[in-house]
């Protein structure tokens, strides 16, 4: 069979056209038919070995990818997860983890959407329950998974959407997918707290989408404490830890403001959560793209070239994606 690998340890993944077939075991399976995979984060932290689900397992031969898009024996497309790689000429995918594609999608937006959907429509959806009307703070925006977001918290009805970042072409790029005021994290801590501070004096900010926690996740929770009187109530959910794992947390930010904080990422979700992701939320936004109300680049390859490409550094807000055919 077809598929890219990780033939030895520690080394890039590689195209082969012999590895071992799949089989269908049980009635809860059905073999897909690859079309597409991206590449994100996750899958190379897996084939380097060093994420946390296989790095204390013996090592063997494996296929790359946790999820993408393909064909279904019935000659339906959909997307879905992998329960071994993905990257191959055939993978095994669970049933209750299928969604259908609607006819005219982009194959590679449908293999790159969904990570980045649970990136940001669960965060703001489920874990913050963001509200029509609502003002929506995006730290870190000028990734796949924050310019998804700023899209969706617009389509979902916030009045107001801000965003920030440091690449400063891509900061000011996503006014254009909706943003409606841009903040530089090019600034010392100090001048962060007053941005933040002015913002949420004028809009109040009910939602923090954080993907970077550090230094500026410490300059916006700092810039909503209180001086005594009540503060508007802010719904604080971290995503990702981009700026580094760990921040000093001062207890009178807590006990001077009226904030929830929240994480979203495996572990928070339960599987009533994940099922209105896959049967409502992901549907939704795949028609969304369909309509062009919803965009994310991508940049695509064919799957023989994946030892090439690997490493490729790509522009910020793009996502990579392999072609099986």
């Amino acid at each position: 069979m077809k598929a890219v690998i990780v033939k030895e340890k520690g080394q890039n993944p590689v195209y082969t056209t012999d590895f071992k077939p799949v089989e269908v075991s049980s009635s809860e399976e059905v073999l897909m038919k690859i079309k597409a995979v991206s590449i994100k984060n996750l899958d190379r932290a897996i084939a380097s070995g060093k994420h946390y689900s296989v790095s204390t397992k013996p090592f063997a031969p494996f296929v790359i990818g946790t999820d993408g898009v393909g064909e279904l024996p019935n000659g339906t497309m959909a997307y879905g997860f992998g329960l071994q790689g993905m990257l191959s000429e055939y993978a095994i995918v669970d049933k209750n983890q299928l969604v259908p594609l609607p006819k005219g999608i982009d194959l590679a937006m449908a293999a790159a959407m969904p990570n980045a959907l649970m990136g940001s429509v669960i965060a703001m959806v489920v874990r913050a329950r963001l509200q029509k009307g609502e003002v929506v703070l995006i730290n870190g925006a000028t990734g796949v998974t924050g310019q998804v977001a700023v899209q969706m918290a617009k389509h979902y009805g916030a009045s107001k959407v801000i965003v920030t970042g440091r690449n400063e072409e891509a900061l000011s790029s996503l006014k254009e997918l909706g943003a409606d005021e841009a903040i530089s994290l090019y600034q010392d801590k100090e001048t962060l707290v007053t941005a933040f501070s002015q913002v949420h004096q004028e809009t109040p900010i009910d939602v923090v989408i954080d993907y970077l926690w550090g230094d500026s996740a410490s300059a916006i929770l700092t810039a909503l404490k209180g001086k005594g009187k009540y503060q508007h109530r802010t719904r604080f959910v971290n995503v990702g830890a981009m700026s580094g794992d760990m921040m000093e947390l001062s207890s009178s930010i807590l006990r001077g403001t009226d904030i929830m904080l929240l994480g979203s990422g495996i572990g928070s979700w339960t599987d009533e959560e994940m099922v209105r992701f896959f049967k409502v939320l992901l549907p939704e936004a795949f028609d969304l793209a369909v309509a062009g109300k919803l965009r994310l680049d991508t940049v695509s390859y064919p799957w023989q070239e994946i030892s090439e490409v690997w490493d490729m550094s790509l522009s910020s807000g793009k996502r990579l994606v392999m072609m099986t055919e």
